[in-house]
């Protein structure tokens, strides 16, 4: 786990504002970032990927008809706020970070919004403990027309031009806020124009990541998307009520301090992790519609239990809540909604989001409403058993 991660805020800047001129034929004038693949666009590829970590905010920057990322400004992606820049005038991958001034940015992890590299972030940020930046590098040249931080090589982890290792960039960088004094108010290309030059004067570290790659900046690498996609991503999931099956159920659970794992629950997550199923919580907090506790109240504690997860290199896929009662007492929450189990509407936006196979997959609960909600949502159930890894362990022997 990187240490510089748990100290410091950490923010993400994804660049959405490409034309798409090479695949225009294909995109039909649709952001780059946005064409849908297998039913989902790039860009929510990409969110999966982010939002795994405890990052304090999302900054898409946006140009080519930018108000199709308008919603997103509405989005909290597992808790991590998500802004739209927009671009007025197109000034290059270079200029585009220029608007990130006007902003209070951290130090930020940087990812081409029309590329997926499926990675560990905090490898990256762990890297660049002395440089002003460090850049993912891959062997996988599914890309070949791309000549941008081509021909790359690492020399005790500092990145180099030529050799024999024949690397290429990865599109997934790690920036000290510092680099925005290089950043000007015109168009150029950040990586020809700017990293080109720091490489030179060996001020940027990288890591090779052996992933899961695919850019989609080609007619020819668009058309075999579908395919690529499918096989990385198409994974067994496993859904889990929260209280009663993740800690103990001691009615109306919000303070950290009375959030207690029931056993075998680290032991059985990190069984999940080795087996390759994604990981979802699924949970009813009435208690917010009832004014038990405040919403605020819900996200905090989820978040200091995302980062103790995170020190123990667990990673939950995402936690989707309802906070709705139709006896609640803030008219705000008190409606009959479609996300509250029985009703399968969490589940649904989770299964709309991601690539499940659910034959494979399967949900624990340790109530009727949830066992109803996994039988709508065609979803094998077990009620939880008293030891988490046990279970989780049997279960996976089965499937």
């Amino acid at each position: 786990m990187s240490e510089y991660f748990l100290r410091k805020k950490i923010d993400v800047v994804i660049l959405c504002g490409g034309l798409g001129t090479r695949i225009k034929k294909i995109s039909k004038g649709t952001p780059k970032s946005l064409i849908k693949i297998n039913n989902k666009n790039i860009l929510n590829y990409i969110l999966n990927e982010v939002k795994k970590y405890n990052f304090n905010k999302i900054y898409l920057l946006t140009g080519y008809k930018s108000r199709l990322f308008r919603k997103y400004n509405k989005i909290n992606s597992y808790f991590i706020p998500i802004e739209c820049i927009e671009e007025k005038k197109l000034m290059g991958t270079g200029g585009a970070l220029y608007n990130l001034k006007k902003k209070k940015i951290n130090d930020f992890i940087l990812i081409n919004g029309d590329s997926i590299l499926s990675m560990n972030y905090l490898t990256l940020i762990e890297k660049n403990k002395d440089k002003i930046g460090s850049i993912s590098l891959t062997r996988n040249y599914n890309y070949k027309s791309n000549k941008k931080l081509a021909n790359l090589f690492l020399r005790k982890n500092i990145v180099e031009f030529g050799g024999k290792k024949n690397l290429m960039n990865g599109g997934v960088y790690f920036f000290k806020k510092k680099i925005l004094n290089y950043i000007y108010k015109k168009k150029f290309s950040l990586e020809t124009d700017l990293l080109e030059n720091l490489i030179k004067k060996e001020k940027i570290n990288g890591s090779v990541f052996s992933n899961f790659f695919l850019d989609i900046g080609t007619s020819k690498n668009l058309k075999k998307a579908p395919k690529l996609l499918y096989n990385e991503y198409n994974k067994p999931a496993a859904f889990f009520d929260r209280d009663g099956v993740i800690n103990y159920d001691y009615g109306h659970v919000s303070k950290y301090k009375n959030f207690v794992l029931r056993p075998g629950v680290l032991k059985g997550l990190k069984l999940l992790h080795q087996k390759n199923f994604l990981i979802f919580i699924v949970t009813n907090q009435a208690g917010i519609a009832k004014n038990i506790f405040k919403e605020n109240d819900f996200i905090k504690l989820q978040l200091k239990f995302k980062n103790y997860l995170l020190k123990k290199n667990i990673f939950i896929n995402d936690v989707v809540y309802c906070p709705h009662h139709s006896k609640g007492v803030l008219k705000k929450y008190k409606i009959s909604c479609n996300c509250r189990k029985p009703k399968n509407g969490m589940v649904n936006k989770i299964l709309n989001n991601y690539d499940i196979n659910k034959l494979k997959s399967f949900m624990i609960g340790d109530k009727k409403s949830d066992e109803k909600c996994a039988q709508k949502s065609k979803i094998y159930f077990e009620y939880a058993k008293n030891n988490f890894y046990q279970q989780i362990r049997d279960i996976v022997k089965k499937k």
